[in-house]
């Protein structure tokens, strides 16, 4: 606590402790560097200071604060808690744990630390760096990530929490984590509990946490096809553009008409593919544009085509999933990552 008090960061939501503000702090963190988070919160924060702003928001609003973050079902299952701590708590982000953990996208993890962090609960967490800092405190040789180490390191983390300044303690072994005990190269001389440390004395910092098994990654081909078309005022173009369905990538977001790529007779593929989803015809003409992208366990080549000289009416859904769009109106819209990327380099 001495060397947290000496040494924590000057992080945002540490500024005024809410639960509501380290909700939105919790959210964002998962699966992302804080130096990458910071940005985001600010200007979220800024938009939707309170659990009612963010409820009333459309998902489109969140979304587009939200893009280039990545993980998007995060966006959307924090819009939607929002919605039911209105409808279920007056407004209030509650309190107890089992109320907390009910919201969607809270998990034991992120409930324990919203209630120890802003209201001193006395609540265990475990996360990926505290989860590193315990394995080496207890010396686990096996991988932490299956179920039976996990079972040990959240009663392990039970023991350790005091009964006051549970959430600062909380954030002392996180940052500990996060700035000394470091997957590679911890830096076991700066390290306040090193003493306790069993890994340390044996030296097996290399060894422990054990590796988990790598995530086998799946590769995909596809292409984007890139219709514009001139504005009747003005000439300016406008650009076709698509918001991803509930079962797809991206829920959400807006795209350019996305398909698989085929090998054989690409451009007549295609333009029968974006006839069939747009009731338009176009002849195709490859751009020469090139994007490779992960996402999840996916490693995307993405080729870009023009689809030029579009005909015939477009379809008009009923949830007004395919527009056309100005690259002003793009720039508003919230959208995939490769298709801000698209939009950037192609649209003008």
């Amino acid at each position: 606590m001495k060397w947290f008090d000496a040494n924590q960061r000057d992080l945002p939501w540490r500024k005024s402790r809410t639960p509501y503000r380290i909700w939105i702090s919790e959210i964002m963190l998962q699966q992302t560097q804080v130096a990458t988070v910071i940005s985001y919160y600010k200007r979220f924060m800024k938009s939707f200071p309170t659990v009612r702003k963010l409820a009333a928001a459309d998902q489109s609003e969140v979304l587009k604060l939200w893009e280039g973050l990545g993980y998007y079902r995060r966006a959307r299952q924090l819009h939607a808690a929002a919605q039911m701590v209105v409808e279920n708590h007056g407004g209030k982000f509650p309190e107890t744990f089992d109320d907390v953990l009910a919201l969607p996208g809270i998990g034991r993890y992120t409930a324990g630390a919203i209630l120890s962090i802003s209201l001193d609960q006395q609540l265990p967490i475990l996360e990926g760096n505290t989860v590193r800092l315990f394995a080496r405190l207890m010396k686990m040789a096996e991988d932490p990530k299956v179920s039976a180490s996990q079972k040990l390191l959240w009663q392990f983390s039970e023991t350790l929490v005091p009964k006051k300044r549970a959430g600062d303690f909380n954030q002392a072994l996180m940052e500990i984590g996060s700035e000394v005990c470091t997957p590679t190269s911890p830096k076991c001389s700066e390290c306040p509990i090193v003493k306790f440390c069993p890994t340390f004395v044996a030296g097996l910092q290399d060894q422990i946490p054990a590796s988990s098994k790598k995530m086998k990654y799946e590769s995909l081909h596809e292409a984007v096809v890139l219709v514009a078309k001139p504005t009747k005022k003005n000439g300016q173009k406008q650009y076709l553009v698509r918001q991803c369905g509930a079962d797809e990538r991206w829920t959400g977001l807006w795209d350019f008409p996305r398909f698989e790529f085929k090998e054989g007779d690409v451009g007549e593929q295609l333009r029968r593919d974006l006839e069939s989803l747009s009731g338009l015809s176009v002849s195709i003409q490859s751009s020469e544009v090139r994007l490779n992208h992960a996402v999840t366990r996916f490693r995307i080549t993405l080729d870009v085509f023009e689809g030029n000289d579009p005909r015939g009416r477009l379809k008009t859904a009923k949830d007004k999933s395919l527009r056309w769009a100005t690259a002003e109106e793009i720039e508003a819209l919230p959208m995939s990552t490769t298709g801000r990327k698209i939009a950037i380099r192609c649209c003008q």
